[in-house]
């Protein structure tokens, strides 16, 4: 059973940083595409980064790329999302998600798994 945990959320202060992590378990991880994802009560849920399981390549929305950088650790089955110059407007709830990569580079898109979220506050 494909199984994600997300870890590392809290509050912050605009300006700073904060690194998510997303443990994964019950699949072949290299098999697997893995995305990071928010989401604001009332609001659509927005994908913000992707790692592909098979070239390594990534991709971020364009509003977080380079303050957002998405990587992973395929010996520990994680994934981090490392977030700096942090926002209000980036208060969410975060979640990592996964979809077979069925031999696509692709990562950017739906995924089939998903985790429970963690709760990211950018707040003085």
């Amino acid at each position: 059973e494909v199984h994600l945990v997300e870890s590392g959320g809290g509050l912050v202060q605009p300006g700073g940083s904060l690194t998510l992590s997303c443990a994964a378990s019950g699949f072949t991880f290299d098999d697997y595409h893995i995305g990071w994802f928010r989401q604001v009560p009332g609001k659509a849920r927005e994908e913000l980064a992707c790692i592909s399981s098979t070239d390594g390549s990534t991709n971020y929305l364009y509003s977080v790329k380079g303050r957002f950088f998405i990587s992973s650790d395929s010996a520990k089955n994680m994934v981090y999302l490392q977030m700096n110059s942090l926002k209000p407007g980036d208060t969410a709830v975060y979640y990592c998600a996964a979809n077979d990569a069925g031999g696509s580079n692709w990562c950017w898109g739906s995924k089939d798994y998903w985790g429970e979220g963690t709760s990211v506050t950018v707040s003085s």
